[in-house]
């Protein structure tokens, strides 16, 4: 009996569309790279300057008047920034980094109008200038944010 079960679970496993499956049988997920909650203010502006200016983030989104602009929040305003390049430059570890100010999150930052583009939405033209798909799979959903840029399930 437990070699049928095994069969059927195979069988069904390896029918799934590859974009359900994932990479090495882990699902995809959506991830943003988003500024860690104990960030010193004065790193993320110096940060959010970078990305925006020679790190060619589009920053548009979080200037005066755009829906994702906020001069009280500097977490919300460097996260936009933090996730534009990290969504441009790789979806890797190093591209969400920024001094140890940043981590990813599977927890969606978007409130009101302002919505963050995730991981799984890099098909968008605007975000990666192509219409190659890209998806990641990750492992466990903790992680310790205090000094590390380890993937994490909370951040805000």
């Amino acid at each position: 009996m437990s070699g049928s079960l095994l069969l059927v679970f195979l069988l069904v496993a390896f029918s799934l569309p590859r974009s359900l499956r994932g990479q090495n049988g882990i699902a995809p997920r959506d991830l943003w790279c988003v500024a860690k909650n104990n960030a010193d203010d004065q790193a993320l502006q110096g940060a959010i300057d970078w990305a925006c200016g020679p790190g060619g983030a589009d920053c548009s989104p979080i200037q005066q008047g755009a829906p994702c602009y906020d001069p009280k929040d500097i977490q919300t305003t460097a996260s936009w920034a933090f996730n534009d390049y990290y969504l441009k430059h790789g979806l890797t570890d190093d591209a969400c980094f920024f001094s140890n100010s940043a981590a990813l999150t599977s927890l969606n930052p978007s409130h009101g109008n302002c919505k963050f583009p995730s991981s799984l939405s890099v098909n968008n033209e605007s975000i990666s200038g192509s219409t190659t798909t890209t998806t990641i799979g990750m492992g466990p959903d903790s992680a310790d944010l205090s000094g590390s840029n380890q993937i994490a399930s909370t951040c805000f």
